[in-house]
């Protein structure tokens, strides 16, 4: 029987957590995930207040996974297979700091695995250029209003839903096709 100290957690910024909840929410070994806030200086923030850039937080998730089954280095080959993490502070359309790349490490192997696949996508030179994706220790975790969460799920006509998150989605589950839950 799986328990809860079998889990590990890892807390991903890559543009509107709308996104990247709706690719993460597919991949086999992730038991949830979950939309908030990290990064910034004001306590309990609110969406409208993350979204004046005024706070320094970033639009995260937040993914509980078994490590048995993907690794946290899986995880973040993911998550640079379906950002732009060569863009400061924007994601396409949406600009701003709260739509910043950024890894919030939950342990010291964390960020040594982060730096680690920063190098590897680096060297690799899959973008045209530098990788500006920071990484920072978690301080502290916000969960976002209950509206954002599943929010592709259950909004999957909304036009922005239609115009950059399907598009997201699909290209991830094109590419790992063998690592989708069944």
């Amino acid at each position: 029987m799986t328990t809860q100290r079998d889990k590990e957690i890892a807390t991903l910024a890559g543009g509107c957590f709308w996104c990247l909840e709706a690719v993460y929410d597919d991949l086999r070994g992730v038991e949830s995930v979950v939309s908030g806030y990290a990064g910034g200086e004001v306590p309990n923030p609110s969406y409208q207040a993350v979204c004046s850039g005024t706070t320094g937080h970033a639009e995260v998730v937040q993914i509980t996974f078994d490590p048995r089954v993907v690794s946290y280095k899986e995880l973040l080959e993911v998550f640079f297979a379906i950002h732009d993490p060569t863009t400061l502070n924007r994601q396409g359309g949406d600009v701003g700091t709260q739509y910043r790349s950024a890894i919030f490490y939950h342990t010291p192997e964390q960020r040594e695995i982060a730096e680690q696949v920063i190098a590897e996508v680096g060297a690799a030179q899959v973008w045209d250029a530098p990788i500006v994706t920071e990484t920072a220790p978690l301080a502290e975790f916000y969960t976002a209003e209950d509206y954002h969460q599943n929010y592709f799920q259950r909004n999957p006509n909304q036009p922005y839903c239609q115009i950059v998150v399907a598009p997201k989605v699909g290209k991830f589950r094109k590419r790992y096709l063998d690592r989708l839950k069944k």
